[in-house]
């Protein structure tokens, strides 16, 4: 069953911070963030403009038979530089955006991808796929200066759902599909993906499964991973599509090789990707907790038991302050169930209920079936949920440090690691800007074996020198996450920002086989250069696939000979 065309939105996106234009701070509002803040700048920093940046010509033009998908625009070429992580802002407020691509690419279908991967490593010019924009780790930014011209491939006019299969809750969807297009696209069949990440609104599923994006569930289905089917990738060495299975015991999984490959093996297409039933039974709770260590007991008992909330989100007092949730010191968890078939008060209670054994002190219920009245804190801590990106641009422009960032450890690991990341990460902000910090804490996604920290840090800026306070501040981090074996990202990839940590955390033997992938895979060294993996070493004159031009969807592919002396990204 074929879908529709997603209308454009009427809306402006911002180049340089989160989300659309007209919800950002005004100068007002930012002063008075900024005040709460000690050592903060006295006024915000300016809006930041396309045309300050003197962005010059592109040093490559694409062939005539590219032309058409390709933008040369300078405000184009400056929204595409950078994602939306903390330092990026901070470099475009000071005019420091780094490297601006030559040219921006939206190709419409997956020929055209394959058209201009094989023109990019002709040339050599590196490729940079990019969805919607909002990575948080450097993952859509070009850095160094080792290719001559950057194109950065837009995914974006690829947005539509291909396929509805009913009978098997599935559909086949294009990856540039953005969050709101794609359930927008998949309602009237009552069918939803229900994979909501912070950034659902501006990010895309080919994102998503490149980035192996934690969404809306906090227990059970937590990542993106757990809803493919099937994928199609579109690499320099060929196309790679899977199989449309329910599960196959058939050797390594080929889509796990793409989950998570951050662009730097090949280009994802499409996916067909498991769906269910929209929910018309949902409710809530909060429950507050006095002190945080019973907080982290019962979310782990309800972890362990077979309640399976959708939403199990536990906030330390710093966090349920900053989000409205609390004001008395409290540690407040936020619990939510749904279901397409059945209520779910009764689960809601028993949770409650587990919670209060373990020192808890519920609050009010809202939902579908919660009736009048509702509860004041989970409806401040999905509001602030929402309205936290704009508020970091607007500190940022304030000149603070307000940035996150998360990982995942076992249980017997979490309370220490939680307290060393508060104590060092704030002693290590006290020292660089001589103010205090203020580091918190909530919980995101929980298992049965461990749960995934979530960190805020908000602290005084270095006046000009915001983005290296805060990679300091990030190297003090991500010393103590090493040390107390959690990871370096649960949900927010890899990218170039965190690869020192990744580049610790992953076994050798492994990156011997990722690297020989990406020499395979990527034999021009093209694609996003400096993520997850470097190039591997050369030797000249061996055969290399060349990217397919396929006319049928079975992509059978050509092959080149790399001439002798050429040294890039070949095994």
């Amino acid at each position: 069953m074929a879908g529709t065309t997603p209308q454009p939105q009427s809306r402006i996106r911002s180049w340089w911070g989160w989300g659309w234009t007209d919800a950002h701070p005004d100068d007002a509002e930012c002063v008075a963030m900024g005040s709460l803040i000690p050592g903060t700048l006295a006024r915000p920093l300016p809006v930041p403009r396309v045309r300050d940046l003197g962005i010059g010509g592109p040093s490559v033009e694409p062939p005539r038979s590219l032309e058409h998908l390709v933008s040369t625009a300078p405000e184009d070429r400056a929204a595409h530089a950078m994602g939306k992580a903390y330092r990026d802002v901070v470099r475009a407020l000071r005019g420091r955006p780094g490297r601006i691509p030559d040219l921006v690419a939206r190709p419409t279908d997956e020929r055209a991808v394959a058209d201009l991967l094989e023109w990019a490593g002709d040339r050599r010019i590196a490729v940079v796929p990019y969805g919607g924009g909002s990575s948080v780790s450097g993952g859509v930014e070009y850095r160094g200066d080792a290719h001559g011209a950057v194109l950065s491939l837009d995914l974006t006019a690829m947005g539509r759902v291909l396929e509805v299969d009913a009978e098997g809750r599935a559909a086949r969807i294009q990856a540039g599909t953005l969050g709101p297009s794609l359930e927008d696209q998949l309602r009237p069949h009552g069918l939803t993906l229900r994979h909501f990440p912070q950034s659902f609104e501006f990010s895309t599923l080919g994102g998503w499964l490149a980035t192996r994006a934690g969404g809306h569930y906090a227990t059970g289905r937590t990542h993106i991973d757990d809803f493919v089917q099937s994928m199609r990738v579109v690499t320099p060495a060929g196309t790679s599509g899977s199989w449309r299975l329910p599960a196959s015991g058939a050797g390594p999984s080929p889509d796990r090789l793409f989950l998570g490959s951050e662009g730097a093996l090949g280009v994802i297409t499409e996916a067909w990707v498991r769906l269910q039933e929209r929910p018309r039974h949902k409710a809530s709770a909060s429950v507050a907790f006095t002190r945080f260590g019973d907080a982290l007991r019962a979310v782990r008992a309800l972890a362990q038991s077979d309640l399976s909330p959708a939403n199990c989100r536990l906030l330390d007092a710093g966090e349920a302050a900053l989000s409205g949730a609390a004001q008395d010191g409290s540690a407040v968890l936020v619990l939510g169930f749904e279901s397409a078939d059945e209520p779910v008060t009764a689960r809601l209670d028993r949770a409650v209920g587990l919670a209060r054994s373990h020192g808890g002190r519920p609050g009010g219920t809202s939902g579908t079936e919660a009736g009048p009245g509702g509860d004041a804190a989970v409806s401040a801590w999905r509001s602030a949920f929402l309205r936290m990106p704009y508020l970091r641009d607007g500190l940022a422009r304030m000149g603070a440090v307000a940035e996150t960032f998360e990982t995942a450890a076992t249980w017997d690991r979490i309370p220490g690691l939680i307290e060393a990341v508060r104590s060092e990460v704030g002693a290590a902000a006290l020292k660089a800007t001589g103010h205090p910090a203020t580091v918190n804490c909530r919980l995101t996604h929980v298992y049965p074996d461990g749960a995934a920290p979530y960190f805020t840090v908000l602290a005084a800026g270095r006046d000009g020198d915001e983005d290296v306070l805060w990679d300091e501040l990030k190297a003090v981090a991500v010393e103590v996450l090493h040390r107390h074996g959690a990871t370096v990202t649960h949900h927010h990839a890899v990218g170039r920002d965190h690869r020192p940590g990744y580049d610790r955390q992953r076994p050798e033997p492994f990156a011997l086989a990722l690297r020989a992938a990406k020499g395979a895979l990527d034999p021009h060294g093209v694609l996003n250069p400096g993520v997850l993996v470097d190039c591997p070493g050369a030797r000249a004159g061996r055969p290399q696939r060349r990217p397919a031009r396929a006319r049928s969807r079975s992509q059978p592919t050509c092959t080149v000979t790399v001439p002798p002396g050429d040294t890039r990204c070949v095994t």
